[in-house]
């Protein structure tokens, strides 16, 4: 995964994240729609085959990096407990 900032002000972050696919972006915007400060968690893939997720991220106050960086955090810790649980198995 790859992540490129496209565009960072106070209450707005647009970045690409090379390397992934609908099915971590729609746990990462899910993810970003449980922080009330949130105003806009939305990504786009120009075309299906060789497109790039495009996010946009916007807040009402929050620093949108620190909002991302924790959402990636909870996505993390479900991933690795999910892990552990499936060991079990």
């Amino acid at each position: 995964m790859e992540i490129k900032i496209i565009e960072d002000s106070k209450n707005k972050l647009v970045f690409d994240i090379k390397g992934e696919s609908h099915g971590f972006c729609n746990m990462l915007k899910d993810e970003l729609w449980n922080n009330k400060a949130v105003k806009v968690a939305a990504y786009k893939i120009d075309h299906p085959l060789i497109g790039i997720p495009r996010f946009v991220l916007e807040t009402s106050g929050e620093e949108p990096r620190k909002v991302l960086d924790s959402a990636v955090k909870k996505l993390k810790s479900q991933a690795e407990k999910a892990a552990k649980e499936l060991k079990g198995i």
